[in-house]
C-alpha cells in the first residue's frame, strides 16, 4: 500500500512535447502497464497479421474464383457452338450432299419403315 503511495506521489504531470518525446525515444514500453500487458499486446497483434493475411487469401481465392466462371462461360459458348455444327453436319440432306460429292451411290430406301412391338 505504501508502495502505490509512492509511485503516485513520483508521478508528475507531463506536457504534450515531453509525452511526445517519451513515445518518440521509447520509453513508454518500459511503462508498468506496457510491460504487464505484454502478452496481451502480442496476442492482439498476432491476431491482426492472421486478419490481415486471411483478407488477402479470401481476395486470392475470389480472383481466382471469377477467372474460373469467366473460363466456364468461354467453355459453354464453345460447346453450344460446336453442337450446332454437329447438328448441321449430321442432318440427313447434308450427309446425301457429302456422299453425292464423294461419289458414292447411295440413295434412299422407297420400302416404309415399319415398327414391330412385342
Amino acid at each position: 500500500m505504501q508502495k502505490k503511495m509512492e509511485t503516485e506521489k513520483n508521478k508528475v504531470k507531463l506536457t504534450w512535447a515531453e509525452k511526445i518525446r517519451r513515445w518518440l525515444n521509447g520509453k513508454f514500453l518500459t511503462e508498468d502497464f506496457i510491460v504487464k500487458q505484454s502478452k496481451l499486446l502480442f496476442l492482439i497483434f498476432c491476431l491482426i497479421l492472421l486478419f490481415i493475411s486471411n483478407r488477402y487469401y479470401c481476395a486470392k481465392k475470389l480472383t481466382e474464383m471469377d477467372n474460373l466462371k469467366k473460363e466456364l462461360s468461354r467453355r459453354q459458348n464453345e460447346q453450344v457452338d460446336l453442337n450446332a455444327r454437329l447438328t448441321k453436319i449430321s442432318r440427313q440432306a447434308q450427309i446425301e450432299e457429302l456422299l453425292k460429292d464423294k461419289g458414292i451411290e447411295l440413295t434412299k430406301g422407297n420400302t416404309i419403315v415399319y415398327q414391330i412391338e412385342k
